[in-house]
């Protein structure tokens, strides 16, 4: 007896132009954390338990340290423009951005922070992509994690204005001390 092949999500069928960001609310069962970049899904492998702990480490820490007015949101969308919808692992982000419980997004406007914690799978757009669209997109601070043999190394970027591009303003092995955009101070050990 011959089984019917299940259909396939109409997700893996793009457009020939492409998604666009509110696609990313109207498709059925898509996996969870799919980002939308260049108009093209893109997937999310498993977290790894370095990932996972250092997102939430570092969560509960900015949200402890963040000044009034601005909240941590973890792994929530993040709309550059009608083709690009990314999913920050956490954005500092102005309490005036949270517009009712079903919101599913923020706009770059509303971010003071983009953090994205590397992973094998994810290396070439948290190093490379992701950076220019946020700045591009006139975030003004942006971290990058790295892992150095099971600990967090925090890479912190500050946007120049005349480029529009981000500069290196420190990299932190044990702490990471910084007193713009606000003051932090956390253990990295």
């Amino acid at each position: 007896m011959e089984c019917p092949l299940e259909p396939y999500p109409d997700w893996l069928r793009p457009p020939p132009e492409g998604r666009t960001a509110d696609d990313l609310d109207r498709l059925r069962d898509l996996p969870p954390h799919t980002e939308l970049l260049f108009g093209s899904l893109v997937f999310s492998a498993r977290q790894t338990r370095f990932h996972a702990r250092t997102v939430s480490d570092l969560e509960r820490c900015l949200s402890e340290q963040a000044p009034v007015g601005w909240e941590v949101w973890c792994r929530m969308g993040l709309q550059l423009d009608d083709r690009n919808r990314l999913e920050p692992d956490l954005t500092v982000v102005d309490l005036q951005a949270d517009t009712c419980d079903d919101q599913t997004f923020c706009h770059p406007k509303d971010v003071l922070i983009a953090v994205e914690v590397v992973s094998q799978e994810s290396r070439e757009r948290d190093r490379e992509v992701k950076p220019r669209k946020y700045a591009a997109a006139g975030i003004p601070h942006f971290w990058r994690v790295e892992c150095d043999e099971g600990r967090p190394v925090v890479h912190t970027y500050e946007i120049d204005p005349a480029t529009r591009l981000y500069g290196l303003t420190g990299i932190h092995h044990k702490q990471l001390k910084l007193d713009r955009p606000f003051p932090v101070d956390i253990d990295l050990t």
